[in-house]
């Protein structure tokens, strides 16, 4: 499975914290492969000598979220969901029915911006296991494909025996991708916790959690970095507080058709990639599943849509738009809550994919 995200950068500031200022050992960082991009935990006040079981059992952990959420997996419990043809309900894990749940809700909220059956669509153009067409895809092909869509064909069904998936359209295809990263992070979180750590900064892409402080005794602190895939320049800084982080972009995930860049946001309205001028969303939210969720739903939406939406569900977003030559930025009110001075001292190390 691939998923495509914004770099977000941890950073160490010298600012007034609730945590503990006694110098702690320096951190622990494990980092590693999954789902198409990188992972990266970053750790403090543990003995190196679990270093090495942490690592695999973090990865190993990564590997069987893959091999339940990955459309890239012909073995995969996702792949196997999308190629049943009927319409009986499907067995699941808990974490997959949470997911899609997760989804639905979100997906209603943004009136399908956000549609986690839109693989039908990824695929047609090409941001899927097939390779990018040679030409754009026509009108027809187009419908078609949307034809395959829609979240009200997709149903969680809890009992006492289980969780279960039902589709009522055949040829329905769940594609995860935009919900993936934030899911594996908290993941990642959970595992953290059951191991008894409780200073943490964990990530898989562009998704982001942390608990705790870092190796300064202070709260872990994140860059979102500016929307350009010709640098690494930093638009803005928050500090976490405990929560998630996710940012969606359209600048990095891209190829050439027809003479014309073609992003990997597709709209599933329209079922095309996106063309307005929101380049990015950042979301902060209790989990990053939630924030990996809304970040693609705003981005699909648009700036203006983007933030009547975020007002209206109060949400900590961060909007970066283009406007000529020139990057224009917006924040709610429940952002700025998390945003961090911009005259702050920092030394900075990369906490996702390059």
């Amino acid at each position: 499975m691939r998923y495509w995200n914004i770099l977000l950068m941890t950073l160490a500031v010298g600012a007034l914290s609730a945590c503990d200022r006694a110098t702690p050992p320096p951190a622990m960082v494990l980092e590693g492969k999954t789902m198409g991009t990188v992972w990266r935990v970053t750790l403090t006040g543990v003995d190196a000598a679990r270093k090495v079981p942490l690592q695999q059992a973090i990865q190993q952990q990564l590997d069987q979220d893959n091999q339940t959420l990955s459309t890239w997996k012909a073995d995969s419990v996702l792949s196997r969901f999308n190629r049943y043809q009927g319409s009986e309900p499907q067995p699941v894990s808990a974490d997959m029915a949470d997911i899609v749940t997760v989804a639905l809700r979100i997906g209603a909220k943004t009136r399908g911006a956000i549609d986690i059956t839109v693989g039908p669509l990824v695929n047609l153009w090409g941001f899927g296991p097939a390779k990018p067409p040679a030409h754009t895809p026509t009108d027809e092909e187009i419908a078609a494909a949307k034809a395959q869509t829609g979240l009200a064909h997709l149903r969680v069904i809890e009992t006492v025996d289980g969780q279960w998936l039902q589709k009522d359209l055949p040829g329905l295809y769940v594609d995860l991708s935009t919900m993936g990263e934030g899911y594996a992070t908290d993941h990642q979180a959970r595992l953290m916790e059951r191991e008894g750590i409780n200073n943490y900064l964990v990530s898989v892409g562009g998704a982001v959690l942390s608990r705790g402080c870092n190796a300064q005794g202070q709260p872990w602190r994140v860059a979102i970095q500016k929307p350009t895939d010709s640098e690494y320049a930093i638009q803005a800084r928050v500090n976490l507080q405990g929560h998630g982080i996710s940012t969606s972009g359209s600048y990095r995930n891209y190829y050439e058709l027809d003479s014309k860049r073609i992003s990997h946001v597709i709209d599933p309205a329209t079922g095309r990639p996106i063309e307005h001028k929101l380049v990015s969303a950042t979301v902060i939210a209790t989990t990053a599943l939630e924030a990996d969720g809304w970040d693609t739903g705003l981005m699909v939406l648009g700036s203006e849509k983007a933030k009547a939406l975020v007002l209206q569900n109060h949400l900590a977003v961060y909007l970066i738009s283009k406007e000529g030559d020139k990057f224009v930025s917006w924040m709610s009110p429940q952002f700025s809550a998390f945003l961090i001075d911009d005259n702050a001292k920092i030394r900075s190390n990369y906490a996702g994919p390059v």
